[in-house]
């Protein structure tokens, strides 16, 4: 199929922010703050067993998001969704201080998380790691984490909407401490991959297990080749045009087989596609 462009959903959170990030919109004086937009697949349903593997998310942070964690695949699926949540964030801009939540500072075991989750003390256990530009994580599905304040991230993630909140600081949301902690993992977090440059101008970021993500910085032009995944591609910088079409910041598009691409010096893009192991050529000049 050609490349689709994808459709925009702004999604409305209290520690979301009215001044997003060049390519959106900010938020009229009086509206709602922004947290998140989504990327979605025109007429496909989110998170259905037939839909798009992977969602695109920006998140716009000006407060701690809750401390959460969601299901892998088997514990989803027993839940009655498609599919479990690994996710990984492409940092775009940190002020100063700003930081992620990522594993505790020890290992704990789940009867020691619920206890902390339930008299506060969870916020100190929490290995609180300094963000700054251009940082890139991946969060394996039963990672507990929590997103701070000061942050614009695009976040790839497994295509479902499923939560275990554990923790809140106190906001008048719903929890999940059941269903939570029987999927947490309370451990220090240790990257298992590093990312490095596989040809000129292309880094790898990830090589899954559910999700590889790439990021360009080269011009180039000819055919995209999906090699039977489906490719998201989401501009940060930089011009380019997919299927004829513009290829610009605060948009995602959607590749399957063969399409014309043609990408501009300057451009900055991220490519992500489902599973693991890099395709070896997506450019045929």
């Amino acid at each position: 199929m050609p490349a689709t462009r994808l459709t925009t959903k702004r999604v409305e959170k209290p520690w979301g922010r009215r001044d997003l990030w060049p390519g959106f919109e900010d938020v009229p004086e009086g509206g709602a703050p922004i947290g998140e937009v989504w990327f979605e697949v025109p007429g496909e349903k989110d998170g259905s067993s037939d839909g798009p593997e992977l969602l695109i998310k920006y998140l716009f942070t000006s407060e701690k998001l809750s401390i959460q964690v969601h299901p892998d695949d088997a514990a989803a699926q027993a839940a009655g969704y498609a599919r479990g949540k690994d996710e990984a964030w492409v940092i775009l801009a940190a002020e100063p201080h700003a930081s992620i939540a990522l594993g505790t500072l020890q290992v704990m075991t789940r009867d020691e998380l619920r206890k902390a989750a339930e008299d506060g003390s969870i916020e100190e256990l929490m290995d609180w790691k300094a963000m700054k530009k251009d940082d890139f994580y991946y969060s394996p599905a039963g990672t507990v984490h929590a997103i701070g304040p000061g942050l614009t991230v695009v976040e790839i993630q497994q295509n479902v909407d499923l939560t275990y909140r554990i923790y809140d600081y106190g906001r008048p949301r719903e929890l999940h401490l059941d269903a939570g902690i029987a999927v947490s993992e309370p451990i220090p977090y240790v990257a298992t991959f590093r990312p490095h440059e596989i040809a000129p101008g292309r880094e790898l970021l990830s090589d899954g297990p559910k999700i590889v993500i790439e990021r360009w910085k080269n011009g180039a032009s000819g055919t995209l080749r999906s090699d039977g995944r489906p490719l998201w591609l989401v501009p940060l910088a930089g011009k380019g045009r997919i299927g004829g079409e513009a290829l610009e910041p605060g948009g995602a598009w959607l590749a399957d087989g063969e399409t014309p691409i043609a990408l501009e010096e300057g451009i900055d893009l991220l490519v992500a596609y489902p599973g693991s192991g890099a395709i070896g050529t997506l450019i045929a000049v």
